[in-house]
């Protein structure tokens, strides 16, 4: 999957992120957690980025990738998920929340593997859902 979005675009993203989850072989509650992670990356580059981004999704034999860019995440630092780091001293920018109860932290909560990469192109976000039950109890 390789799909636009913006924020009136959202609800087709969410749409298409649990058909392709379920498509996957994940359980239902386990496409909640994409869908909900999927939902929350889109829409941080939707409030704190450029309003829009670039949503892609696969698979391999162990792991469903959902990654979220878009030229510029405003805010993003780097920084492992649940570390507040005051301001991205390069751009003065403040970086995206990662605490508890805001949208970082609850994916980093539900995804297997979660990192986001900041660089001179823009930011790239993905979170990692383990497809066998058995890469998801070694966590």
């Amino acid at each position: 999957m390789d799909q636009e979005f913006d924020g009136g675009s959202l609800y087709i993203l969410r749409s298409a992120v649990g058909a392709h989850a379920t498509a996957a072989g994940l359980s239902r509650d386990r496409v909640y957690d994409v869908v909900a992670a999927a939902h929350e990356l889109a829409a941080n580059s939707v409030r704190h980025g450029p309003g829009h981004g670039r949503f892609r999704m696969w698979a391999d034999d162990r792991f469903l990738y959902c990654e979220i860019s878009d030229g510029g995440l405003a805010g993003a630092s780097g920084h492992a998920p649940g570390q507040g780091a005051g301001q991205d001293a390069a751009a003065g920018i403040p970086p995206w929340p990662a605490q508890h109860g805001h949208g970082l932290w609850v994916v980093a909560q539900v995804a297997d593997q979660f990192t986001i990469d900041r660089g001179p192109a823009g930011t790239t976000a993905t979170a990692s859902f383990a497809i066998t039950s058995t890469v998801r109890a070694s966590r």
